[in-house]
């Protein structure tokens, strides 16, 4: 599915679309996902570990386009770079911003900016000037008429303003339905979840 917008794909970061609902609100095992291997993952396990903490990594893959590689792949190039790391008792850790951008650059030859201190005026600019957008914010987004219950620890796609401009179009990897996957929200109800920072890239062709 693509956005028809912006033309930048509307991807999930769990191998099967209809399953996310499922996993992330109602205890689905995610090793059982049977769309697992679609994900580059060696094993349903590995699958199982990761997924839940590659929203990063599936905003990369929408950035990229069509003929993104495949998630796991994207995220074994993180790795080397230091845009993830894992504690002694195997705890993951991530998505580290300046060592993200260093990959991005490099590796995909994307303009990758970090974004330590982000109003939402500069996000409108950078929207407004074709980047895209990979905005910390709480998962808690895909609910937005309920009351944010904090800011940060996931990331978003914002791809464009809404039709009107007073709001922005984002690509949620975690979105539970297609309307929260690809969706519009008013500013106001943006900041409400919004920590301030994030990475901008350019659009995707």
């Amino acid at each position: 599915m693509t956005c028809p917008a912006c033309r930048v794909p509307v991807l999930t970061q769990f191998a099967s679309p209809a399953l996310v609902g499922p996993i992330v609100e109602g205890g689905l095992d995610s090793a059982s996902d049977p769309a697992w291997a679609e994900s580059g993952a060696v094993s349903p396990a590995e699958y199982a570990r990761w997924a839940g903490h590659l929203c990063g990594m599936t905003c990369l893959r929408m950035a990229l386009g069509a003929d993104a590689p495949p998630l796991f792949a994207l995220r074994d190039g993180a790795l080397t770079y230091g845009a993830y790391t894992q504690d002694a008792e195997g705890v993951i850790r991530g998505l580290i911003y300046a060592p993200f951008a260093q990959y991005a650059r490099e590796v995909h030859g994307l303009d990758a900016t970090v974004h330590r201190h982000l109003s939402l005026r500069e996000i409108l600019g950078l929207l407004d000037s074709g980047r895209t957008v990979m905005a910390s914010v709480h998962y808690g987004i895909r609910h937005p008429r309920r009351p944010a219950p904090g800011r940060g620890g996931h990331l978003v796609l914002l791809t464009s303003r809404t039709a009107d401009g007073s709001g922005v179009h984002f690509h949620n990897p975690s979105g539970t339905t297609p309307g929260t996957r690809a969706a519009d929200l008013a500013l106001p109800d943006f900041e409400r979840f919004f920590a301030g920072r994030g990475v901008s890239l350019p659009a995707s062709v």
